[in-house]
C-alpha cells in the first residue's frame, strides 16, 4: 500500500450503458508526463484483498485533479465494480505514473497522428492539451475508431470546449484535426482505421499527403488488432518503432492490450 494515495471520487459520468469517466482527487506531490497512466486498486471483499488495473489519465498535468475513462467489461471483476462508484467513495491510486506515450519517445516532426480505439482515447485527450504539442508540430491529427456512434466519447469536448483551454487556446487554431469513424453505424465518417489508412481515404477526407516518416509521426493506443495491423504496415513504410529512451517515428502503448 506504501506505493498508492488514497483518493475521493468527486464526479462520476456515464456516457453510455458501458463507457463511463471519473474524476478524483489528486496527491500535491504527484509528477506524470501526458499520455502516462497511473495504477487504480480497488477493495474487493472484506478482508481487503486488492486488485489493480492501468488506467491512463484523461487530464492534462496542470490539472489539479484527475480524470479517467473506462470501459465495463461483462464478467470483469475489476470493472464490475468500478462502475459502481460514487462522489464520496474512496480509491487507491499509485504515487507514479509511467506509459510509453510521451512526447520524448518520438522524433519531432511535422504531423503528429494520434490513433485510438475506444477507450485508448485516453491518453490522447491529455496530450492534445499539452502546449508543447503545439510547439513541436504543426498538425495533429486525432483518429477515434469506435464501433457506434455513442460510443464517441470526449467529442464534444474536442470539437467545443477544448478551444477555451487558456494553457493551448492561442495555440490550437488550424492545428487540432478530430477524425472520429464509426465501423458498425451509418456515420459520415465511416470504416476501420486501419483500412482508411491503407487504402488512403483518411488522407483524401481530410486533405493531407500520405503518411511520410520523413515528416510524420504517430502514436497508437486501442485494440491488439489495430496496434498490429498498423505498426506492421508503417513498419513496411518504413517507419521505425519508438523504445523508451530511443526516439523514433511512432509509439505504441501496450499495457492495455489484456485489460
Amino acid at each position: 500500500m506504501k506505493n498508492f494515495c488514497i483518493e475521493k471520487i468527486l464526479n462520476v459520468f456515464h456516457w453510455n450503458h458501458k463507457l463511463f469517466s471519473f474524476y478524483t482527487t489528486k496527491n500535491k506531490k504527484l509528477r506524470c508526463n501526458n499520455g502516462q497512466f497511473l495504477i487504480i486498486g480497488l477493495n474487493i471483499n472484506k478482508y481487503y484483498k486488492l486488485i489493480i488495473r492501468a488506467y491512463s489519465i484523461v487530464t492534462p498535468n496542470y490539472s489539479n485533479h484527475i480524470e479517467f475513462f473506462s470501459i465495463t467489461i461483462e464478467k470483469g471483476k475489476f470493472t464490475s465494480l468500478l462502475k459502481n462508484i460514487k462522489i464520496g467513495d474512496y480509491i487507491l491510486i499509485s504515487k507514479k505514473s509511467t506509459g510509453t506515450l510521451t512526447l520524448d519517445n518520438l522524433k519531432i516532426g511535422k504531423s503528429l497522428y494520434l490513433i485510438a480505439t475506444g477507450t485508448g482515447l485516453a491518453p490522447f485527450i491529455s496530450l492534445i492539451q499539452d502546449p508543447i504539442l503545439y510547439k513541436r508540430f504543426n498538425k495533429i491529427i486525432l483518429i477515434h475508431g469506435v464501433s457506434y456512434i455513442n460510443e464517441l466519447s470526449y467529442k464534444h469536448f474536442i470539437n467545443k470546449k477544448i478551444i477555451y483551454n487558456e494553457y493551448i487556446n492561442n495555440k490550437i487554431k488550424n492545428k487540432l484535426i478530430y477524425y472520429p469513424t464509426i465501423t458498425r453505424e451509418n456515420y459520415i465518417t465511416k470504416g476501420r482505421i486501419t483500412e482508411l489508412i491503407i487504402q488512403g481515404k483518411l488522407f483524401k477526407d481530410l486533405n493531407l499527403p500520405y503518411i511520410n516518416f520523413n515528416y510524420d509521426k504517430l502514436m497508437l493506443c486501442g485494440n491488439k488488432n489495430m496496434l498490429k495491423e498498423i505498426s506492421e504496415y508503417l513498419t513496411k513504410l518504413g517507419f521505425k518503432n519508438s523504445i523508451i529512451n530511443n526516439q523514433n517515428d511512432f509509439v505504441i502503448e501496450y499495457s492495455f492490450i489484456n485489460k
